[in-house]
């Protein structure tokens, strides 16, 4: 669910979650995708004969974990927007601990939690939020991220 609050709103989502997503699967073509894009061919993702004796199958890359970020919100219509917003940016990341592999054909979502929302100029708004990937089945998270959003109203 997508959360639109007025700048004059922004305590009362301060340290609350702003949104789950759905499960999604992280298949082989995926990952061999990602492979090709970023020309990370390592074989713990495009193998699975040499890698299921280290993970017992391929395993996603974390910066695929981590892209997904950028995109599930968006495709899922959740998160925090402020009221009034023209545009919104990536503005970086404070914070990413990759916690656990995701193995090839497994259920992820993303729990998005607001840690702050501050006025860096006059109509400019910075937001950190907490974003972690849950690896379905397992207890570790994939990765626990810090993710910066200025939104420009």
């Amino acid at each position: 669910m997508l959360h639109v609050i007025k700048p004059s709103e922004i305590e009362s989502v301060v340290g609350k979650e702003v949104g789950t997503s759905d499960w999604i699967t992280i298949d082989q073509e995926r990952i061999d995708k990602f492979a090709d894009a970023t020309l990370d061919n390592q074989f713990i993702h495009v193998n699975p004969e040499q890698a299921e004796p280290i993970f017992g199958s391929t395993i996603a890359h974390g910066f695929l974990s981590l892209s997904l970020v950028a995109g599930i919100p968006f495709s899922q219509g959740m998160g925090l927007v402020l009221e009034g917003t023209k545009m919104g940016l990536n503005y970086g990341l404070d914070k990413v601990r990759f916690l656990s592999p995701v193995p090839v054909n497994s259920e992820v979502r993303i729990i998005m939690k607001c840690l702050d929302i501050t006025e860096k100029n006059p109509g400019q708004y910075l937001a950190k939020t907490e974003v972690t990937m849950e690896i379905k089945g397992v207890a570790k998270p994939a990765f626990v991220a810090e993710t910066l959003s200025l939104y420009i109203l």
